[in-house]
């Protein structure tokens, strides 16, 4: 697996912490050319200091035509990683409008915008990973918008799974539970509302960033080559019981 990813060109969305930071980390290592993409500036010199291999595009994603502008330097990507997003835990009914307008120009409408900006710069044999969640999934109180969200990323999954397959792009998402990033600790801190979820999950536990950042490796590789067009639950269990 770690062959196939040498030299390749990945862009990686939502840099700059979690998931996506120690994505690009991990691709480094494994030789491939990482483009990281944040709007944070800051975490993307702390990453390009840390792996002076990275190249980093500061841009925020939920600016639809600067997007355009930052990414059109790119001339080919094997591969792309829509990691970016936010999410905003209220019950419904404090949600605001640009609660709703925030978490879905950043969650779909900056994943698609991406998606079309580099899908004509991908050469047969690339992958595309889309960061959902088991939200999608499952419903969860106070995550309606979320959850709509990362629905609605599953849907653009398999619909371009579809129209990209006979151009030999694969197109797959990755539909984590609780994750303990910082956005993940700061949303599942209090023992009141989490431990009712672990209990739910057979191995007992919310899941470690490496334990999404292996999956999405593997769905870039050669060694997924066959796997189109599906939302890969990374929850421990969870759907099993539930």
């Amino acid at each position: 697996m770690n062959n196939s990813l040498k030299d390749k060109t990945i862009v990686v969305t939502g840099a700059g912490q979690g998931i996506g930071n120690e994505l690009c980390k991990t691709l480094a290592s494994l030789g491939a050319k990482v483009i990281a993409v944040s709007r944070s500036a800051g975490p993307l010199e702390a990453l390009k200091a840390e792996c002076p291999t990275i190249e980093t595009i500061s841009v925020d994603l939920s600016d639809w035509n600067a997007t355009r502008a930052a990414l059109a330097k790119i001339d080919r990507a094997d591969g792309l990683v829509n990691n970016a997003g936010i999410a905003i835990i209220k019950p419904y009914d404090q949600l605001t409008e640009k609660d709703f307008d925030d978490t879905f120009n950043i969650n779909i409408k900056a994943a698609f915008n991406v998606s079309q900006i580099m899908i004509p710069k991908m050469p047969e044999g690339s992958s595309i990973v889309n960061l959902s969640s088991l939200a999608a999934l499952k419903g969860f109180m106070g995550h309606s918008v979320y959850t709509m969200t990362k629905a609605a990323l599953d849907g653009m999954t398999k619909s371009l799974a579809i129209e990209l397959g006979p151009k030999k792009i694969r197109v797959n998402s990755v539909n984590p539970t609780v994750i303990l990033t910082r956005m993940g600790r700061d949303n599942w801190s209090d023992p009141v509302k989490a431990d009712p979820l672990k209990s739910k999950i057979p191995l007992g536990r919310f899941g470690e960033v490496n334990e999404v950042v292996e999956p999405i490796v593997f769905l870039l590789s050669e060694k997924s080559s066959y796997i189109n067009g599906q939302c890969l639950a990374v929850e421990g269990g969870y759907l099993a019981g539930n």
